[in-house]
């Protein structure tokens, strides 16, 4: 007897629905699976043995061929471990059941107990929008599988209770719909910008880069609160729709780095040593094409302290994600495209010592070795980062002064109300935030007069900018007007929006 029980395998972030194809027959007791899978699904066979034994069912003796269609579509992992035990139980006849139009993912253990898996919130989500309606998941699953809309999940602990209720015995009841907002009140961060002392330029950079999802840059000495300011962003950062924190915890969900709460519910900030490879950063593997840190980043911010002091060909992986938004990993056993639309924060030295344009110590580096310090980061990646700031040693008196500084709270209400701007501006394009502008949005949002355009002019020619880096001007510009409530960019915005590209220039003084 053949039986038929639907899967999921995912190819990045999108499903592909495989059938579980699982035949019966006599003959000599044997179990032989195909259909492309890798050696996690082939180990399945072993697994699914012992835990049918285990739930008190009985192991059918006799030629047992299980087919997972499509046979050109690889299968990885172990999540088909359930839904190859229900299709033999089904193809034996231990169980009688009408299992078409649902789908079932879940690991085995040999005790029959069900264990999590990853992906099931994007192979969920496929699913659906594929017209499947109905789950079987592992019950430590069941949080993430909660916040899909519009399908009913069934989160069982073991294979005796899928079986249950399968055959009407014992139903289970469906997970309750998970609630986004009570997740998003829950989370909160330790740091505020309200400690860091002194710093107003550096604050303010920091405010714009939020506002419009710039990339940003900070130069100092060390100790001059560079990392602080990083660590700050998060929360500063907008409050995530809930569109968004499903994109984020699809990403998260396929990595194996989702929480207990089964939703990413703030940005993420992630925060790589500078030993990473290039391999961590982007993504891929041997076995298996897993996102990156850059693709966990999505949505939030990749922070890279010390810059400089990361490999040059890690580095240089950025450039394309940074235009575009998503990474292309391509590898012998397939190509796949992950999110990675995500804020740069960056912080370095201006030199090897560190106090190259310090006013409170001396640098004690040939020009030399600033240069060559400095080429570690190309000119390339440099111009693809909007905000570049020199941070200066704070004061003695600033440290010890009882001033309130600004809290983060009242930055992010900025902040939030600048992407509020934006979001009515870019209704329907696909664009979120002025960062993200393509040179059409850039042409019809950022239209300057005689007298701004006399003034990028100015700072083009002098300053010796790239037509990206006029382009990222602009832009910047355009979410400083939206700070000020302008609707059009003034003198005074390209001014402020010039002075962060003016780091790069320095290098001229070395000569």
């Amino acid at each position: 007897m053949i039986a038929k029980v639907q899967s999921y395998a995912l190819s990045g972030l999108e499903g592909v629905c495989v059938t579980v194809e699982t035949d019966v027959s006599r003959g000599i007791p044997s179990y032989e699976m195909v259909g492309l899978p890798d050696a996690a699904v082939k180990e399945s066979k072993e697994r699914v043995k012992s835990a049918v034994k285990n739930s008190a069912l009985e192991f059918p003796a006799h030629k047992i061929t299980v087919n997972l269609a499509p046979a050109y579509v690889k299968k990885e992992g172990s999540s088909f471990d359930l839904p190859v035990a229900v299709s033999l139980m089904l193809a034996y006849g231990e169980l009688v059941a009408d299992v078409s139009g649902i789908v079932f993912l879940g690991e085995l253990a040999l005790s029959g107990e069900l264990r999590p898996v990853t992906g099931v919130l994007p192979s969920i989500i496929s699913a659906r929008d594929k017209g499947f309606t109905t789950f079987v998941v592992p019950y430590d699953n069941r949080k993430e599988a909660g916040f899909v809309q519009g399908v009913t999940v069934y989160a069982a602990k073991s294979l005796r209770e899928v079986i249950d209720h399968l055959s009407g015995n014992k139903p289970l009841s469906p997970v309750e719909s998970a609630v986004f907002s009570a997740s998003l009140s829950a989370e909160r961060s330790s740091h505020d910008l309200a400690f860091v002392k002194g710093q107003p330029i550096a604050k303010r950079a920091l405010e714009v880069a939020v506002a419009g999802g710039h990339n940003i840059l900070f130069v100092g000495p060390p100790g001059s609160g560079k990392t602080m300011l990083a660590r700050a962003i998060p929360t500063v950062l907008p409050d995530m729709t809930f569109d968004e924190a499903l994109e984020i915890t699809k990403i998260h969900s396929v990595a194996g780095t989702l929480g207990e709460s089964g939703i990413v519910a703030k940005r993420p900030f992630r925060t790589p040593h500078h030993t990473a490879t290039t391999v961590s950063l982007c993504g891929g593997g041997s076995k298996a094409v897993r996102p990156g840190e850059i693709s966990l980043a999505h949505g939030g911010v990749l922070f890279l302290d010390e810059l400089p002091e990361y490999k040059r060909s890690s580095l240089e992986s950025l450039r394309q994600p940074l235009e575009d938004g998503v990474i292309t990993i391509s590898r012998s056993m397939g190509t796949v495209t992950y999110p990675a639309s995500f804020m740069l924060c960056a912080s370095m030295n201006p030199c090897p010592c560190g106090n190259y344009g310090s006013s409170k110590r001396r640098c004690s580096c040939t020009p030399n070795d600033i240069r060559k310090y400095r080429a570690r980061i190309s000119g390339p990646l440099l111009d693809r980062i909007d905000i570049q700031v020199e941070v200066d040693g704070v004061e003695y008196d600033d440290l010890i002064s009882q001033t309130e500084e600004e809290s983060s709270a009242l930055v992010k209400a900025r902040a939030e109300m600048a992407r509020k701007i934006q979001r009515a501006r870019f209704e329907g394009s696909g664009v979120k935030s002025n960062a993200e502008m393509s040179e059409k949005e850039t042409r019809q949002f950022c239209a300057l007069s005689v007298e701004c355009e006399s003034v990028l002019k100015e700072a083009f020619e002098s300053l010796h900018l790239s037509a990206r880096a006029r382009s990222r001007i602009l832009k910047v510009a355009r979410t400083i007007a939206d700070l000020d409530y302008s609707e059009h960019i003034t003198a005074e915005h390209l001014y402020e929006a010039i002075s962060y590209r003016t780091y790069a220039t320095t290098l001229n003084e070395l000569d």
